[in-house]
């Protein structure tokens, strides 16, 4: 049997071996970590300390480059390309790092150099959305419109959330919502929607409606509410014609009843029949505090439902809805009809209607104010619309108390709500 000492030189090479092992990985890795700190700093200076440290390291010269590009005190372009070429040299296969360096020969001006290195990212990754993305803003930017849509189609069909951020860009170069459809935008519901919300915000009705239109051609169910944006505009637009349309195909759309209401009506839901759409050209309910809204047995002789309204007492309420905006022609006599009832309605402030135009502060007119308690009691007004008028709101109304006991309290029922074209227009105002 061997002795201890026997085996003394070789379990101290052992641990000299390691020790030394020990030294040398972390001398690396203190060398690694001094340089990613340095990198990752806000200095020029000291990133370049760090890339010295690791020049092997492509993401260092990469985010090199991008520091010199962004140092708005002492912008170095021409520096932030070379240290994009030490990147891709060291990663060729990295569309990012292509990309980089396709913006930093953009930037100082050499178009051809930059186009190649778009196509190498492209090369390298041709499914990427960002690549595509890109690459076709950098199209457009060199008046290569046709190109530039077509790689940020591309991009939009990879990834569709920067759908509102090309319908913004396009349509500030194009104006023309027909390239939107047939150039940039997939053929798919949600980015027509999407489209249609941006012409809506921009207050851009005739592109709107187009897209509308392609929308509709798609052939699928829509979403009543997602057609709401659309007709605010036209309402807003004063485009009665086309708001009249739009509601319509967008009932139908959405497997609703669609036809036109009774009696020559042009108010919809007069019946109370459904529930309100709160949008469109249906009844709009707010919820206002002091009021709640049901719906209850109609009127004697009709169809439907009543409309019911309850007032608890504690609010000197100022109520202007349920309402509704009705498209109407200029120049033309209507006549409105409803059927009110109510019970123990309190203070001198009752129950009416106003109709008047929303959009150009036309006349309004008010029907009877009703207190107290009536049986169901017709409501008739005649409304002679101007020269500019396409839209008109008829709203239930109740203007504030000057009482000192003002709170409103009571029920209200309304039912038969409707506005027709009188038989004969108005003569000529003088």
């Amino acid at each position: 049997m061997k002795s201890p000492s026997e085996y003394f030189g070789p379990r101290q090479s052992l641990l000299l071996v390691c020790l030394v092992a020990a030294a040398i990985l972390t001398f690396q890795a203190i060398r690694v970590w001094v340089a990613d700190y340095r990198v990752k700093s806000n200095r020029i200076d000291q990133m370049e300390r760090g890339v010295a440290l690791e020049p092997e390291n492509a993401a260092a010269w990469d985010r090199l480059g991008r520091a010199r590009e962004i140092d708005f005190v002492n912008p170095d372009p021409a520096g932030a390309v070379t240290d994009f070429q030490k990147a891709v040299a060291r990663v060729p296969l990295s569309a990012d790092y292509w990309m980089d360096l396709a913006v930093g020969y953009e930037s100082i001006g050499n178009i051809p150099l930059a186009r190649e290195a778009f196509n190498r990212a492209r090369a390298v990754y041709p499914a990427s959305a960002q690549v595509a993305w890109f690459y076709g803003n950098f199209l457009l930017r060199q008046d290569g419109n046709a190109e530039g849509f077509a790689q940020i189609n591309h991009a939009l069909r990879a990834d569709p959330t920067l759908v509102p951020l090309a319908v913004s860009r396009v349509w500030h170069l194009s104006q023309d919502p027909n390239i939107l459809l047939n150039q940039v935008l997939p053929a798919d519901q949600d980015a027509y929607f999407q489209a249609i919300d941006f012409m809506a915000a921009s207050g851009q009705p005739g592109a709107a409606v187009v897209i509308w239109q392609r929308l509709l051609s798609l052939g699928k169910p829509v979403e009543m509410r997602r057609s709401f944006p659309l007709l605010e505009l036209l309402i807003q637009s004063d485009r009665g014609d086309d708001a009249s349309r739009v509601w319509r195909e967008a009932l139908a759309a959405a497997g609703l009843p669609h036809n036109e209401p009774a009696n020559h009506s042009l108010i919809w839901n007069g019946d109370f029949a459904r529930d309100f759409a709160n949008g469109g050209l249906d009844w709009r309910w707010n919820f206002p505090f002091g009021a709640s809204i049901d719906f209850d047995a109609p009127p004697p002789s009709s169809g439907g439902r009543s409309l019911r309204l309850d007032f608890g007492g504690g609010a000197n309420l100022n109520l202007a809805e349920p309402r509704e905006f009705v498209p109407v022609e200029p120049s033309r006599s209507y006549h409105f009809h409803a059927t009110l009832r109510t019970e123990g309605i309190t203070t001198e402030s009752g129950i009416s209607f106003l109709i008047g135009d929303p959009n150009h502060g036309a006349a309004v007119v008010t029907t009877e104010n009703l207190t107290g308690t009536h049986t169901w009691t017709p409501v008739d007004v005649d409304y002679t619309t101007g020269p500019q008028t396409h839209f008109l709101v008829v709203q239930v109304r109740r203007s504030q108390s000057r009482l000192f006991e003002n709170k409103l309290s009571g029920t209200a029922w309304i039912g038969d709500v409707s506005l027709s074209p009188n038989s004969a227009p108005p003569p000529p105002s003088k």
